[in-house]
């Protein structure tokens, strides 16, 4: 499916490690940043990048995250396979990559059209079966819930209730919350109709949600 067409396996494998080092430890995280090969999702300028543990500028102003912030936010989800992921914000597609190797069904919106459209090609490209959407992702997709996981990978003002409601009981929440200069990363786990519990889980730094409920910019 993921076919290597360069010879960067080893500096995967130094990630991964790295990654350890940093607190990553869930196994079926780690084999997925060893499956996907970053560099596909990069510049084809700046390939020699990909296997750093940096975020970098990619088209219409976002960001391909840095990979431990990657690692982080699915290892708090605690992806299991079949579960009904939503993620708001493709982006490059990555993020999306990992969790579908992970046996996630996954349900990506975007609100930057080109992303979307490079992103759809790409995963068509690698034989990903991801459900691509071109809209507002700060709605998330009401018609489609509820979903066991929702992952954000765009900082929000706030918990957005609309999103969390579209949990199953027993579903998880991670987002970036906070201001635009650094945001908490919040897990939310859904355990009633209106019950819910919430952890905090470090300082983050990402691009701008927007839409409806996200930042007016």
């Amino acid at each position: 499916m993921l076919q290597d067409t360069y010879k960067l396996k080893g500096k995967r494998a130094q990630l991964v490690s790295e990654l350890k080092s940093l607190g990553i430890h869930a196994p079926n995280v780690l084999r997925a940043v060893d499956a996907v090969p970053r560099h596909f999702f990069f510049p084809k300028d700046f390939l020699d990048k990909a296997y750093e543990n940096i975020a970098f500028p990619i088209e219409g102003g976002q960001t391909i995250s840095q990979p431990f912030t990657v690692a982080m936010q699915t290892q708090l989800l605690d992806i299991k396979p079949g579960d009904k992921v939503l993620e708001i914000g493709t982006g490059s597609g990555y993020q999306s990559a990992i969790l579908k190797v992970m046996g996630a069904n996954v349900y990506s919106i975007e609100t930057v059209e080109r992303l979307h459209q490079t992103a759809k090609m790409l995963f068509r490209k690698l034989g990903l079966d991801i459900a691509t959407i071109y809209g507002d992702g700060s709605k998330g997709l009401p018609e489609l819930a509820p979903f066991d996981k929702i992952i954000l990978t765009a900082a929000a003002p706030q918990l957005v209730t609309s999103l969390t409601a579209q949990l199953q009981i027993g579903g998880k929440l991670v987002a970036p919350v906070g201001d635009l200069a650094v945001q908490k990363m919040i897990l939310v786990t859904r355990n009633g109709d209106n019950e819910y519990t919430e952890s905090s889980h470090g300082d983050f730094n990402f691009v701008p949600l927007t839409g409806s409920n996200g930042w007016a910019i």
